[in-house]
């Protein structure tokens, strides 16, 4: 499954792009959710205490209790949490649209597997012009 991920992220197919597009927007704030509210807690329990979305640095060499402090006060700063859990969300986002596009494409072949098997159980159809106009030859051939 992960070398399916892979290919499917590599791929770069536009209608498993559109797809990624609309879903991650209509996901957007339940995946914002999920990573903060179960997947942060967990990775703080598991890091000793450590609270990715407010990891920063102050670039001017100021401390600051917390981002929003150091935004506030206007100092420039490296938000290397903020892009952590950008990261997550995408990584999340894209492996749901990954796991719904695997879905339609197992539902696709199910139907298109139906299909063919439908058109080989199929009576045939009768003879076709050419054998008509062959046993009509053979019967005036015959006549003669």
């Amino acid at each position: 499954m992960i070398n399916e991920f892979k290919a499917f992220i590599a791929r770069g197919n536009v209608v498993d792009m559109a797809v990624g597009i609309i879903i991650g927007a209509a996901f957007t704030a339940i995946v914002t959710s999920m990573v903060s509210d179960l997947i942060n807690p967990i990775i703080a329990l598991v890091t000793g205490g450590i609270d990715f979305s407010g990891w920063f640095y102050a670039l001017d060499g100021t401390t600051y209790a917390s981002l929003t402090l150091a935004q506030e006060a206007g100092a420039p700063v490296f938000a290397i949490g903020s892009f952590v859990m950008a990261v997550i969300n995408f990584l999340i986002v894209a492996f749901v649209v990954f796991m719904l596009v695997k879905m339609v494409n197992r539902v696709k072949d199910a139907a298109r597997k139906e299909a063919e098997e439908a058109v080989a159980e199929a009576p045939p159809a009768g003879p076709t012009e050419l054998e008509v106009l062959l046993q009509i030859r053979d019967t005036l051939a015959k006549q003669a």
